[in-house]
């Protein structure tokens, strides 16, 4: 359990750095690239040059540039969010950085709102647990894939002291059970130390 101490600090921090500074601290803070193992997700994910990718609830683009550097400049990563703030950031981030194949989309919380069959892949990082109706929405989602589109879930196994006590997370038969209703195939299931990471078809 935190401490009075760290509880401060995460105040103090959101004070500090603003609505959209502290998400991105939230998100990528606490040693996050030791045990989320960015470099085994995105190979476990066996992108090629040139593919199209959707990372849905993307965040401060944590994923998002790492997608974008395995699909190489003629592939395209659609930063999906329904924040708009997190989106301004990424897009600014690209910019900056001259990353040209990087694009925001401003979502809806029940429709990703992609361009009809543009993605090879649709991958989302501990966003799953948020998604109301997951089996309706990512039956609705099948529009946006390509044919043979993949479905890429990493989210949190219940784990940790966060995830576990606040809700943060969702069991991999779970995840298998919904994707399955919406009509989505098992490829592959990647073990994780702290998550599910599952890939579908």
């Amino acid at each position: 359990m935190p401490t009075v101490k760290r509880l401060g600090a995460v105040m103090l921090a959101a004070l500090c750095l603003g609505c959209t500074g502290f998400k991105r601290w939230a998100y990528e803070g606490w040693g996050r690239d030791r045990w989320q193992q960015p470099e085994r997700v995105v190979e476990a994910l066996q992108l090629r040059p040139g593919d199209r990718v959707a990372d849905l609830g993307s965040g401060g683009g944590y994923f998002t540039f790492r997608l974008a550097k395995a699909v190489g400049p003629d592939g395209r990563v659609y930063a999906v969010d329904v924040d708009e703030g997190m989106n301004d950031y990424v897009v600014a981030r690209a910019r900056d950085e001259g990353i040209g194949n990087v694009s925001a989309i401003l979502a809806k919380y029940d429709d990703p709102l992609l361009p009809e069959s543009s993605v090879d892949m649709i991958f989302t990082s501990n966003t799953y647990h948020h998604i109301q109706d997951r089996p309706a929405y990512f039956r609705n989602a099948r529009r946006y894939l390509r044919p043979g589109g993949r479905v890429a879930i990493l989210d949190f196994a219940g784990k940790g002291w966060f995830d576990s006590l606040f809700g943060h997370w969702t069991p991999a038969a779970t995840i298998r059970t919904e994707m399955e209703a919406a009509g989505y195939g098992l490829e592959a299931e990647v073990p994780l130390e702290r998550q599910s990471f599952l890939i579908f078809r």
